[in-house]
């Protein structure tokens, strides 16, 4: 394997922007409303954003200087002024007008007006949310951090939630449904990506059981070359081993007899597939008895 190693203060900005933006990512997108002294609204997204804290809740986003001229965007501007942000939720229904409103207006033009969204008063806060947003928070601005005063430096926007708004749709039994919302992410360049039902998949939380880890696993199937690390990392959140009487059990199995006799008495092809039953049983979210495949291959 060939690894290319790059000095940061090697490179010029543009490039650099490229490889962090590309590599980090998918980034979750800060529709921010804001507005300056005069009233003027102003709508613009930004890809450095994140949640960082739930008590208080605290939203973070970052208008970079631009990397073409040094400019601050308005956003960062605004909030100086009026130290208040709405942030919207993008989804992909809106995603092309979000996107529309990133274009370089001039100050003071209503993004809102241009990208054909809907302004609707705020309850807490002065800028207006976006109505078509699933989800949308009032923010107060708490502190603003500029990182630098050079091209393309970030300046962190601290924002803490006042009034959250969510629309109904989106939610199942009374709590936001991650398939109904359709987010998209931000990646490198001019793509995105869609979090659709295709795209979704889960994992068990760790921080529920006590994993035995990889390095609680047999060395066999530590060193197997058919699991791959994400199958040992599944197989390493199990709390404990299967027992002997569950191994011996799996023995009557329909698909593990028919194998055994298909294979007779090469060992080391009926390991193999049996470590390939494994896999398939634990892509359908059958660890423990992929475990108990993969502890009774141990024992041929």
């Amino acid at each position: 394997m060939s690894i290319k190693t790059i000095d940061p203060n090697t490179i010029s900005q543009p490039d650099l922007h490229g490889i962090l933006l590309t590599a980090v990512a998918p980034r979750p997108i800060c529709f921010a409303s804001t507005i300056d002294r005069e009233g003027n609204v102003n709508l613009s997204p930004f890809s450095y954003f994140n949640v960082f804290s739930s008590n208080p809740p605290i939203l973070i986003f970052s208008p970079a200087r631009s990397g073409r001229d040094n400019s601050l965007k308005h956003s960062h501007q605004n909030v100086k002024e009026v130290p208040e942000v709405v942030i919207n939720i993008v989804n992909h229904p809106i995603v092309e007008q979000m996107s529309l409103s990133s274009t370089a207006y001039e100050r003071g033009v209503n993004e809102f007006v241009k990208a054909g969204l809907t302004p609707v008063p705020s309850e807490t806060v002065k800028p207006p949310r976006v109505g078509e947003a699933p989800v949308s928070f009032e923010c107060v601005v708490t502190e603003i951090i500029e990182l630098a005063d050079t091209p393309g430096a970030g300046n962190l926007i601290l924002a803490k939630v006042q009034r959250i708004h969510i629309n109904e749709t989106y939610l199942t039994e009374g709590k936001l449904d991650t398939q109904k919302l359709d987010l998209v992410g931000r990646m490198g360049g001019n793509w995105y990506i869609r979090a659709n039902i295709e795209a979704l998949f889960e994992i068990p939380k760790p921080i529920r059981t006590k994993g035995i880890g990889v390095d609680g696993l047999p060395k066999e199937i530590r060193e197997s070359t058919v699991l791959t690390g994400n199958n040992l990392g599944r197989l390493g959140n199990l709390e404990s081993l299967p027992t002997l009487e569950e191994i011996e059990a799996i023995k009557a199995n329909d698909e593990i007899r028919m194998m055994a006799k298909k294979m007779g008495a090469n060992a080391a092809k009926h390991k193999k597939q049996l470590h390939w039953l494994a896999q398939k049983v634990l892509e359908e979210d059958q660890t423990h008895k992929a475990m108990t495949i993969l502890m009774y291959a141990e024992n041929l």
